[in-house]
Parts: structure tokens; sequence; C-alpha cells
């Protein structure tokens, strides 16, 4: 909204030029989240502390969780916060992709505030049953995706990473797909935020990755130099990924171990859905799969030792999803965090790589 009457003003005063630029928005974008984030984040938390939103740790899980129970929950309602009031200062309004994406990441947030309302006033973890969760979930991406398909602002061919000139026009079940994209990354997201600090670094550093894919994939002349889809209006979703990396910068001040709040899957279903709408709109489907690495091991981790404990009464791993099980090993819980993060990084530099390969 301020962008616009930035940009008019931008036609009588030269200074105010700059704020034409993606760029400078998503440098602007990224500051001001972080310090709504920064400022906010202690009365906030005194707020969910207040309220006795705080954290119920599963009684089978590491004894070294116990001590985390009754820790403020819910924080990633200040993320998004955060990243609302960025948009709005600085985002351009009238892009649709933009929209959408605000839309779909409001709309799992939503989502996760009611499965996390549901698991602080019956103080257990199961909140939300799973099956109506992953229908709202399904509901609200397929719905987003396909209008937008339907309108012809966003295409149906997927494309493979690492070969360029191989595509595949799903036609019709696109929507579908980039539903289970987006449905799919944002759970896998949600079992990775188990640890302090353990899911928002890798979230930073995945929505950093899309940021500059959307960047080169809305700019026509570096699409073009590339090799890679072009879509119009997609460089205005730099600044909502500048917001998100900011957003998550502010909330691991407050999160890193020992931390004073959690996300919650208010936090962790939102900004999930986030990378899963990003990666659907710069055609990088998948390459989620390698970008979000860490996030696609920790979900995999869970579907095994669910169906190896089905089909023959064992499991594979000590506990589920990964982390607890190098937990169970003996790993302090920081080393764990600490490498994954490495791992997350490594991923995001294999993946920008896809960006100049033929």
């Amino acid at each position: 909204m301020l962008y616009h009457w930035l940009d008019l003003l931008s036609s009588h005063l030269f200074a105010f030029n700059v704020f034409r630029y993606i760029t400078f928005r998503a440098f602007i974008s990224f500051f001001t989240t972080f310090f709504v984030c920064y400022f906010a984040g202690p009365r906030f938390i005194r707020h969910l502390t207040k309220k006795h939103f705080g954290q119920t740790v599963r009684d089978d899980g590491p004894q070294t969780h116990l001590k985390k129970q009754g820790t403020p929950t819910m924080g990633g309602m200040l993320m998004l916060i955060a990243i609302g009031a960025s948009a709005i200062l600085w985002a351009d309004l009238d892009n649709w992709l933009v929209l959408v994406t605000l839309l779909v990441t409001a709309g799992f947030g939503f989502i996760g505030y009611a499965d996390d309302w549901l698991k602080v006033n019956k103080k257990n973890t199961k909140g939300l049953s799973g099956r109506f969760r992953l229908f709202l979930e399904f509901l609200v991406a397929i719905g987003c995706v396909g209008i937008l398909v339907h309108v012809g602002t966003v295409g149906s061919i997927v494309h493979v990473p690492f070969f360029k000139q191989v595509a595949v026009d799903l036609g019709w079940f696109y929507p579908i797909f980039a539903g289970l994209v987006v449905v799919g990354t944002a759970n896998a997201v949600n079992l990775t935020d188990g640890l302090d600090g353990l899911a928002i670094v890798p979230v930073i550093i995945c929505a950093g990755t899309l940021g500059i894919f959307a960047y080169v994939t809305g700019h026509k002349d570096i699409s073009a130099y590339l090799n890679i889809p072009h879509l119009i209006g997609a460089g205005e979703l730099a600044p909502l990924a500048a917001a998100v990396m900011a957003a998550g910068l502010g909330f691991l001040w407050f999160n890193t171990y020992p931390a004073q709040v959690f996300m919650g899957d208010v936090g962790s279903l939102s900004l999930g859905a986030f990378l899963g709408i990003m990666a659907v709109f710069t055609s990088n489907e998948l390459l989620m799969i390698v970008l979000g690495g860490v996030f696609v091991v920790e979900a995999l981790s869970v579907i095994t030792q669910v169906a190896s404990f089905k089909l023959t009464g064992k499991r594979v791993f000590k506990m589920a999803p990964l982390h607890h099980h190098f937990e169970l090993k003996g790993l302090d819980e920081t080393k764990i965090i600490v490498r994954f993060w490495i791992i997350s990084i490594l991923l995001a530099v294999l993946s920008l790589s896809t960006l100049k390969l033929r």
C-alpha cells in the first residue's frame, strides 16, 4: 500500500524512484520485518505467558524435552504479523502472485492456529484431527493455485531440475500436483519443528533461495539468459521472501537454545506453505526435494517408521522424526541443530547451481 503511494510520488520527486526497484524494497522489507519481530517479541512472549499458551510435551519423547513443558508456543503469530505489516508497506498488492502467496500463507497459519489453540486448551498433543487438517490444507492450496491456472496467470508445466529442456505439461492435474507440493512442504516443516531453532534456519535458507529464484524468474532478460521459465510479476515475490527471512531471524533471536518461545503449528504450517507456493510460482516444485532436503528426510523418517511398524512390528529408528533418533543415540541437541543448518546451506547452494546448469 505504502509502496503504491511512494511509486506515485516518484513521478514528481526523483528521490522516491528508488522504491520502484524490487531489490531495494526487498532490503527494506527485510529490516522492517526483523525490527518488528525484535521490538515486539518480548511483549508478545509475555502475552503468551500471561494467557498460559504453553507447550505440551509428549510423554513418550526424549526425557530432556520435559524441561520445555510450558514454554510459550504459537510464536508463529509474531512472524505472520511482522510479514503482513511489511507486505502492506513494501509489496505490490496489485500483483496476483503476491496476493495468493499471502492468502495461502495466512490460510495455513489459520489452520495451524486452530490446531495450536485446541492443543493448548485441551493440554494434549492432538489438536485438529489429521484428516480434517489435511482437507483444509488441500482446499486452500488447490483452490488458490487452481484459480491462477484457470485465469492463465500460472501455467501447468512442471520442469525437471538440472535438465532445463525436460518438462511435462500436467494440464488439469497441475493444481492437484501443486497442492501436494504446498501441503507436503508445510507438513514436512511442521515435523522438523522439534528442536530449538532446528526448523527456522532451514526455512530462512530456503526462503532466501526461493527469493533469488523469484527475482530471476520475473526478470525477462535474466530468465532468458539463464534459460529458465519466465513468469511476469514473479519478481514481486522477492520482498515477501526477504520478509520471511527476516521474520525467521527475528524469531530465532528468541527461539535459539534454550528457547523462550516456540513457533507452534501456526508458524511451521504457514512458513512451510509459503515455501511450497513459492516453489510452485517459480517452477521449482521438484527442486524443493533438493532445496528442502532436511524437511524431506524428516518427513520420510516418519513415513518409514509408521510403515515399518505397521507391516513388521519393528521400528527403523529409535524415534521419529529423525532428529529425535539422533537425540536418543546420545548426540547433543545443539550439535544436531547446527549440523542440520549446515546441510541446508549445502543443499541451497546445490539448488542455486541449477540456474546455470543446462
